[in-house]
């Protein structure tokens, strides 16, 4: 299979079951689509090669380790400038409270999700984003109260159905 082969209806559901459980046995998941464990294993493999298989993580549950506040920041930039961003997005990298960043169209630039200890380790890394010379006008704070629904993976076809 080449990368740039159409994924097919096994492949789709060699997807949605890695979404669902990455620790998934082989063997189990080859019976689940049809497939021996050696095609299986090769069909998993080739997906990671041609990207689609970004990588495999746990879901751990951060309150139950540390204390830890949650916020969803919303960004705006003065001016849009290439240069300001790619400055922004390498300070993000660098800096471990920062879990997620996206960049948005719309009345913000970016959307954080950010973990702290307190409210005043989240004023300490506002200061960094606006003392930072990224070009940061506004930062709109809220605080995650209740997560409703995690990211479980994204529906691979329509409507999300798996055929």
């Amino acid at each position: 299979m080449s990368h740039k082969d159409p994924l097919d209806r096994i492949d789709l559901k060699i997807l949605q079951a890695l979404q669902e459980d990455a620790q998934i046995k082989n063997r189990v998941l080859a019976d689940r689509v049809a497939l021996s464990p050696s095609a299986c294993l090769r069909r998993v493999r080739d997906l990671e090669q041609r990207g689609l298989i970004t990588g495999y993580r746990a879901h751990v549950a951060i309150d139950r380790i540390r204390t830890a506040t949650i916020v969803i920041a919303q960004i705006s930039f003065e001016r849009h400038s290439v240069g300001r961003f790619v400055d922004f997005d390498e300070w993000v990298r660098r800096t471990p409270e920062v879990v997620e960043s996206i960049r948005i169209s719309g009345h913000y630039d970016y959307m954080l999700r950010v973990v702290v200890s307190d409210l005043h380790d989240w004023k300490r890394v506002m200061r960094e984003m606006t003392d930072g010379d990224f070009g940061v006008e506004k930062i709109v704070s809220s605080f995650l109260m209740e997560d409703m629904k995690s990211f479980e993976g994204y529906p691979l076809t329509p409507g999300g159905s798996q055929g």
